[in-house]
């Protein structure tokens, strides 16, 4: 094989192995197994919607987005976008924040986090020792 032929071969061979890959996921979905799942892909909608929770069973709301913008801030709870000074069922949207919104039921308040279970703290500082910044030499 000569020298000119050798990138030509390695590039059809990768190709054929990507697209035999590419057929048996294809082949995966259609019997019905579980494919390759995008992590950067939107939760499912149809899933946190209210109206698919079962009869007899309350939805839970769960804080999917907020969109904070000059003179305007927006959460989207279970697929509904509301504004802050808007509802959601029976229930006020006090403030919406970075990280959480608070909702204000007639009976009590509940604040919805974005990312449950992840806290922000603060990292610790190191005190400077003087105010004067040194230069270093190469």
């Amino acid at each position: 094989m000569s020298t000119r032929m050798a990138p030509i071969v390695l590039f059809a061979s990768i190709l054929a192995a990507s697209m035999a890959a590419a057929l048996a996921q294809g082949a995966q979905s259609d019997r019905g197994e579980k494919a390759f799942v995008d992590p950067t892909r939107p939760p499912d909608m149809a899933e946190v919607a209210p109206g698919n929770a079962a009869p007899g069973k309350p939805t839970s709301p769960k804080l999917q987005s907020v969109l904070i913008a000059p003179g305007r801030r927006l959460a989207v709870i279970n697929g509904e976008m509301v504004r802050q000074g808007g509802t959601y069922g029976e229930a006020k949207v006090v403030r919406v924040s970075a990280t959480s919104v608070l909702l204000r039921f007639p009976d009590h308040e509940q604040t919805l986090k974005l990312l449950p279970g992840i806290e922000k703290r603060q990292w610790p500082h190191k005190k400077k020792k003087s105010g004067r910044m040194r230069r270093v030499q190469p």
